[in-house]
C-alpha cells in the first residue's frame, strides 16, 4: 500500500514508512486526562508523505530517521490533509532506525524508556484550542470507525 492510494475515512491500513521528523509535542486535558501528542512527518518508498499522528507513550518510541510499520491504521483529514494513525486498534512497530525493535500498540501498554527528547512546553492557547479540535475530531472518526467494524 502506499500514501497516494490512501483515503479519508479508511481504516485497516498497512503501510512501512520513514519518519523525516516529529514535531514539537502538545499537551492538553480531555475528560480530566493529561493528553500528549506530536505529528511525524513521514513518506513511503515512493516519496510520497503524509503526517502520522504519535499519541502518548508512542511519542517516545519514535524518531526521525526510523522506518515503521503501521499495522491496521486509520487515515483521518484534518484541514485538507490526509494523516495517519494506528488509532485504537492498530498498532505502530519500528522496523529499523534509532528505536528499531520497539512496538507500539493502541493502547500502549509497554513499559516506559526514558525519553530522549526535550520535555513538552506548555502550549499557547491557540495551540490547545487546534489540539483539542483535532482530538475531538478524531474521536468523531474513532467512534464512525467503530461503528463500520461491527
Amino acid at each position: 500500500m502506499n500514501v497516494k492510494d490512501l483515503k479519508p475515512g479508511q481504516g485497516k491500513v498497512d503501510i512501512k514508512l520513514l519518519v523525516k521528523s516529529v514535531s514539537d509535542i502538545r499537551s492538553f486535558n480531555k475528560y480530566g486526562k493529561e493528553l500528549r501528542v506530536a505529528s511525524a512527518a513521514s513518506s513511503d518508498e515512493s516519496g510520497a508523505e503524509i503526517k502520522v499522528s504519535l499519541w502518548n507513550d508512542d511519542i517516545k518510541k519514535v524518531n526521525a530517521g526510523d522506518t515503521i510499520q503501521i499495522t491496521n491504521g486509520y487515515v483521518s483529514e484534518f484541514n485538507g490533509e490526509k494523516q495517519l494513525s494506528a488509532g485504537k486498534f492498530g498498532k505502530i512497530e519500528v522496523v529499523s532506525g534509532s528505536s528499531s525493535g520497539e512496538s507500539v500498540s493502541a493502547p500502549a501498554k509497554s513499559a516506559a524508556k526514558p525519553s530522549t527528547k526535550a520535555p513538552a512546553k506548555k502550549p499557547t492557547k491557540k495551540e490547545e484550542e487546534k489540539s483539542e479540535a483535532v482530538e475531538a475530531e478524531e474521536d468523531e472518526e474513532d467512534f464512525n470507525y467503530e461503528e463500520k467494524e461491527f
